[in-house]
């Protein structure tokens, strides 16, 4: 940290100050501030003024002029799960804090410190933020990796950014009190707080000059990383480069930027240099240089800085929360239960469906979950039909026990099963278990007023996908003629229709602590061929082919004939072949889900294939 800059800064900034003032300031004794002011003096960056005190020469400003901010980034870009059902509608920085978008409270603190130049990286929900533009004269930047990488991949997607630049790194959901942020940095800093007791938090030593030496995950009674940070130019220069390589590295997409400065103070960053699989070529000059960053601990009082950790601690800082958070899904559970948002506590999030976002929550004791439909959904599924299936199978004790549902809105707060369990694909045993459970559904002789008409879906996710980007299958057209194929056989074959779950995945049976099963998630049910439960739960186990006629002779109880092969195949391969549309449709409006469009699409053609070649030459 330059003294000498930091000295003149102050005196610039409160040219009223006195000698106590400056020393209280930069932590440092009278004595030394004395000699600092004595040795200004002589370099020409400072004068006395007729009343006493000391100001800034020409010389003073040229030379400080190599510490000024020249911008700020402010990651924005995750999604803040802890905060959910808030930050399914709002992004976490985009949430009030007395009245104020925390987001919003840093802009108009960097800009009262003459910062202008900021960039806010965005990514879930990135839209919502695009005002700001508008408002602030911000500039936007996406992270493209926002949904699967942590901030080490946001600050590299940001580092032509920082290249070359002294910027402030800020996270959009802090909130500061007061204005920590100045026109002039004399040193790469992290904001600190001390904390008492055990902490899990990223834990500072430094040395006398209050130089970072190491940092550690956990701790007690120790200063911690809180709040933003300050990359100067000389900072970057040795960091990013280390950055830019850990980026390339495999198992560090969910590294915190943070754990690259931490690898490089420990001397981590060279173990992991040598040992990566990166090319020589791209790690000799890093591993040539300097790789101990020179970085400041910054200290900030108490109450000063707040990072909120979940809805709870935002909770007890802005009394707003306790009863009106203004989000849809709080607002639902304190109706229905009739209590205030307050009594609704111990949030969690659930991992997001392909179809829905979920979370728990306790009320008096007892926990549910709330679902909420995804992004949508509303064109993919038809609420009231699913709750006319709830309606109707309530009857057998087989579903998970729903407390609220809205066929208009999809909302739905069902009990939760503490202890619960889901099914085991790999476990035969345990799939047999289930296939007797949904042989006793098919069984049961319920019905309802509408079908899952496979011809049909899959003429409205191939419509969906040429609407928003088109088929990227090269051999889409060949599989179509013949889906269209098994689809006519299928017409010509005799079959029972009952009432059938069509989403029979592994995860939605439920083992309860008593022994009994769940099956849970009705969105697709309607009356069709119960076999089609059977291939549906192959093909979403990943199954060989195999695999999935040992499952079906689980639920027949003995040997399939050649018809119910024939049907139980090709719905393997027609159910294949409707979920990889689905997923090119979430892909095409922004909705990755990996491998799981070629697997399904894979079961379509050799489905097929097996059986044009094996099925019907025998029959």
């Amino acid at each position: 940290m330059n003294r000498y800059g930091l000295l003149c800064r102050n005196i610039l900034e409160h040219p009223e100050a006195t000698q106590r003032d400056l020393a209280h300031w930069m932590d440092i004794s009278l004595g030394t501030v004395n000699s600092l002011m004595k040795e200004c003096i002589a370099k020409g960056y400072l004068c006395p003024k007729a009343d006493g005190s000391y100001g800034l020469t020409s010389q003073g400003m040229e030379f400080l002029q190599q510490f000024r901010v020249d911008a700020a980034l402010i990651i924005a870009a995750g999604f803040g799960s802890r905060f959910v059902p808030l930050t399914f509608e709002t992004p976490k920085g985009l949430l009030e804090v007395y009245g104020e978008r925390m987001i919003e409270r840093q802009i108009k603190q960097l800009h009262a410190a003459g910062i202008e130049d900021i960039t806010v990286a965005v990514g879930y929900l990135k839209e919502q933020f695009e005002y700001l533009i508008d408002q602030y004269g911000v500039k936007l930047l996406y992270n493209p990796e926002y949904s699967c990488k942590n901030t080490l991949a946001t600050v590299y997607h940001a580092r032509e950014f920082l290249r070359g630049r002294n910027v402030y790194l800020l996270a959009s959901d802090n909130w500061m009190r007061n204005n920590m942020y100045h026109s002039y940095e004399c040193g790469a800093w992290y904001s600190s707080v001390f904390m008492k007791g055990d902490t899990s938090e990223w834990c500072l030593s430094y040395n006398k000059k209050g130089r970072i030496t190491d940092v550690r995950i956990g701790g007690r009674d120790s200063w911690v990383m809180y709040g933003p940070a300050y990359f100067s130019k000389e900072f970057t220069q040795r960091f990013l480069p280390v950055l830019e390589a850990y980026y390339h590295m495999q198992g560090t997409e969910q590294f915190h930027w943070e754990q690259v400065l931490a690898d490089m103070l420990s001397g981590e960053a060279r173990r992991r240099l040598l040992s990566s699989a990166l090319p020589i070529s791209e790690t000799s000059d890093i591993l040539a240089s300097d790789l101990d960053p020179d970085i400041y601990i910054n200290q900030q009082p108490e109450d000063q800085v707040y990072e909120f950790e979940n809805l709870e601690e935002l909770r007890l800082f802005d009394p707003k929360y306790q009863n009106k958070s203004d989000n849809k899904a709080m607002e639902l559970i304190s109706h229905i239960f009739q209590i205030p948002e307050s009594e609704i506590q111990n949030i969690r999030c659930l991992k997001s469906g392909m179809t829905n976002q979920s979370f728990l929550f306790q009320v008096q004791g007892h926990h549910y979950l709330c679902r909420i439909p995804g992004p949508g959904t509303e064109f993919l599924i038809n609420r009231k039909q699913e709750k006319e299936v709830f309606e109707t199978v309530a009857v057998l004790g087989i579903t998970e026990n729903v407390i609220y549902f809205n066929g208009d809105t999809g909302y739905k707060i069902s009990e939760f099963y503490e202890g619960a369990r889901n099914a085991d694909p790999k476990n035969m045993e345990e799939m047999g278990r289930c296939m007797a459970l949904l042989k006793k559904f098919h069984n049961s002789g319920l019905q309802v007023n509408h079908h899952f008409d496979l011809e049909e879906r899959i003429a409205f996710y191939e419509k969906l996908c040429l609407e928003h980007g088109g088929i990227p299958f090269h051999d889409y057209e060949q599989v179509s003629e013949w889906m269209k194929e098994l689809l006519n056989l299928l017409k010509g074959l005799k079959h029972p229709e009952v009432l059938a779950h069509i989403d029979s995945v592994a995860d939605n049976f439920l083992f309860l602590p008593d022994g009994s099963i769940r099956l849970i998630d009705w969105e697709y049910a309607g009356m069709c061929d119960p076999l089609i439960d059977i291939a549906m739960c192959s093909i979403y186990s990943y199954y060989t082919l195999d695999e999935g006629l040992s499952l079906l002779k689980l639920y027949l109880e003995r040997e399939p004939t050649r018809e119910e092969l024939l049907r139980f195949f090709s719905y393997m391969a027609l159910g294949g072949f409707l979920w990889a549309l689905w997923a090119v449709y979430k892909a095409n409006v922004g909705q990755e889900f990996g491998e799981y469009t070629i697997i399904m699409y894979r079961y379509a053609k050799n489905c097929y294939r097996k059986i044009i070649r094996e099925i019907l030459q025998k029959m």
